[in-house]
């Protein structure tokens, strides 16, 4: 099942928390421990906190602190954005939404509340860290001010965009309609939207679309004379006392708010006998302006009545203090339990609860996001906190690499080579990293020299490997370094920066060997695509596999899949799919799917299937249709390495790709090889799965 859902809205005022209240009460009436989590929130002042956030964790008592339920502010987004650091904001946001999804059972991440400029930014960001979180969502607009088009158009667009980025919509909500038209809104959106969305429609409520006395007081920053216990009164509408007291008391409404002058005792006391008089409608404050308290004998006077209003004093005339009033937008907050238990009743009442609990309960993500697939990786190698060997010292990415490495706080690290050149090097590149924070070993210094010599020599001697060629061997990083490995004093080794593929494996094939369930090591790319993690193998090791050892291969790769959280289901690709094709190549993928199938019974896999079919569900199901893997592939086997190193170098500069690898498969401890024109962020990922993989061996 889904562990969260995301509640976004395509405009401000749009009554979202009605949707969040009441999500929050059928959450915790299905699940024991429910999180909460906003990931960008408006700015607030020094010695407060966002009233949303106290509002949900204070009414449902929330073993949450403040800090822990959002990840940035508004202006802190802002300024992350001018500095380009749109990758920090997203993991950052990933970061302290994965700390929450640790610790409950279920979270209720709510989006941003579109306040102040840059909608189309703003809900750009919303769809962004829903796709990212790997989460459905929930959409709400609001009826105020639209036609039926106009809503209808707003939510299937909003829905649209979601879609699109691979985000599943469970429900859309029309909030605030004029209840005539629920019935009619609700039938239109049904017809408007898939049979799978579920629809709801919440008609305008006056409890909740008026503030209370106190959102008031707080707004104008009035002084309470009278009332305090009475401030969560809900203020129905306002008017002005500045007639004379019998033309005016026929202007009172039920639950009016009257503003009139301090010195207006006629008003102050006439409103006050006609909330207690069963002729006239309640009244739900008096607001006085002017700065003007009231003579003393009318103080006396309001004193002594035994029902009594919230009054409030505040500076500034009338004219402008009712204008300010008829600004302010109302708002949820922790003391107003009326509105509280109005919203969950709304949301109970007018949304498919039911329905919406079983889908919340069925919901499965469909695949990983690259971003969530790297936050995972980076939190596996910190729990891990492997020791790392990285032989070519004095290459530049490999000491940036080793720089960001050790902030993460992943990996230990040793670089091979002499101390006093890599030193010279860190400081000519004016890299701020420590030598004290990683071991520098120069191979022919090493105390452990000899021994790796005399090892070698034993393990290789009947290759008519003597000691005097062991030693010349241990000399070369690559050796030592492998050396190291195989003698537990680091957990994984990873090189191939400067040195070839075979450079770098030839030691780990001659001593360190395959597991004895394996006969060849083979090779995969996680290849992390806009919208989902595909493992693609082999793409760098092996130039024409038997059909023997592509099955090998698939086998591997499932599992290498399956254990970095990539459900397998494997594509055996060729120019053919199914039974159609014929020649050596295609008979060749067709046998290793059959065996695959004898040895990993269950194992989902298709072959020979081509790559079209097996990544687009239309073209899968029309060319095998009854096919688990056809249209939602995601371990891919190459028939050779021309096709495979080829299609991996393609997708990557066509899409934008992050490929992470090659990862070896096969070898009883780790050992990963670098392409000479790796990037910094390509040693920085090698290690890191480099470090997962010896958690896993």
């Amino acid at each position: 099942m889904s562990k969260a859902i995301y509640i976004a809205t395509t405009e401000p005022n749009s009554g979202k928390s009605i949707v969040s209240l009441g999500l929050m009460q059928l959450l915790l009436g299905k699940t024991a421990k429910v999180g909460y989590f906003r990931p960008i929130i408006d700015d607030f002042n020094n010695g407060e906190t966002d009233n949303h956030i106290r509002t949900i964790l204070t009414h449902f008592e929330l073993d949450m602190e403040f800090a822990d339920a959002y990840a940035y502010t508004r202006s802190k987004v802002v300024q992350k954005k001018n500095e380009d650091k749109d990758d920090e904001i997203l993991s950052y946001i990933i970061q302290k939404y994965k700390a929450i999804e640790e610790r409950f059972d279920f979270v209720l991440v709510e989006g941003t509340d579109f306040s102040g400029e840059g909608a189309i930014i703003e809900w750009d960001i919303n769809v962004l860290v829903a796709k990212n979180l790997g989460i459905p969502a929930v959409i709400i607009t609001a009826g105020t001010g639209k036609t039926l088009e106009e809503l209808l158009g707003n939510l299937y667009m909003a829905y649209d965009s979601f879609k699109e980025q691979g985000v599943e919509v469970l429900l859309t909500v029309a909030n605030k309609v004029q209840p005539e038209n629920q019935e009619l809104v609700v039938s239109e959106l049904r017809k408007t939207l898939p049979n799978n969305v579920l629809v709801g429609c919440i008609p305008l409520n006056p409890m909740l679309a008026n503030p209370s006395v106190k959102e008031i007081a707080d707004k104008l920053g009035a002084e309470v004379l009278f009332g305090e216990s009475f401030l969560n009164n809900q203020a129905g509408r306002f008017s002005v006392g500045a007639m004379q007291l019998r033309n005016y008391l026929t202007h009172l409404k039920k639950d009016s708010l009257v503003i009139t002058p301090g010195d207006r005792a006629d008003i102050i006391l006439g409103a006050l006998q006609a909330n207690l008089s069963a002729n006239y409608p309640n009244v739900s404050g008096m607001i006085l302006t002017g700065g003007l308290v009231p003579e003393e004998p009318i103080i006396k006077l309001i004193e002594g009545l035994s029902d009594i209003v919230p009054i409030l004093l505040v500076k500034g005339g009338t004219f402008s203090v009712t204008n300010r009033i008829g600004a302010i937008r109302p708002r949820i907050y922790a003391e107003n339990i009326q509105k509280i238990t109005t919203s969950i009743q709304d949301f109970e009442k007018y949304i498919p609860v039911n329905d919406l609990a079983e889908r919340l309960i069925t919901f499965e993500a469909k695949g990983i996001t690259p971003r969530m697939f790297q936050y995972n990786l980076l939190k596996r190698a910190r729990s891990a906190k492997k020791h790392i060997v990285l032989p070519e010292g004095m290459d530049e990415r490999i000491l940036i690499a080793t720089k960001k490495l050790i902030d993460s706080e992943a990996v230990s690290i040793t670089l091979l080579g002499d101390q006093e050149q890599i030193q010279a090097k860190i400081a000519e590149l004016d890299i701020d990293l420590k030598t004290s924070s990683i071991d520098i070993v120069d191979p022919k210094k090493s105390p452990h020299f000899i021994d790796y010599a005399t090892t070698l020599f034993e393990l290789r001697k009947h290759k008519n490997v003597n000691l005097a060629m062991a030693m010349d061997l241990m000399e070369d990083v690559s050796y030592f370094g492998t050396m190291m490995v195989y003698k537990g004093h680091a957990d994984g080794m990873v090189s191939g920066a400067v040195h070839t593929t075979q450079h770098t494996i030839r030691p780990a094939l001659q001593f360190i060997k395959t597991r004895p369930e394996v006969s060849i090591v083979s090779s995969i790319f996680f290849m992390c695509l806009p919208d989902r993690v595909t493992v693609f193998g082999d793409c760098a090791i092996n130039p024409n596999p038997t059909a023997e050892q592509l099955s090998e291969i698939a086998i591997s790769s499932a599992a290498t899949s399956a254990a970095f959280g990539i459900e397998p289901r494997i594509a055996m690709l060729s120019y053919s799919s199914g039974a159609s094709g014929v020649g050596e190549d295609v008979d060749r993928v067709r046998l290793a799917t059959e065996i695959v199938k004898q040895k990993r019974p269950d194992l989902k896999v298709e072959g020979p299937i081509q790559y079209d079919a097996a990544v687009d569900s239309k073209v899968g199901k029309s060319k095998l249709p009854d096919s688990e893997v056809a249209g939602q592939a995601t371990v891919f086997i190459f028939p050779d390495l021309n096709t495979g190193n080829n299609t991996y170098k393609a997708v990557q500069r066509e899409t934008g790709a992050l490929a992470i690898g090659p990862m070896l498969q096969g070898l009883k401890k780790p050992v990963n090889d670098l392409s000479r024109g790796c990037t910094v962020d390509d040693i920085f990922n090698t290690v890191i799965i480099t470090a997962i993989q010896a958690e896993g061996i």
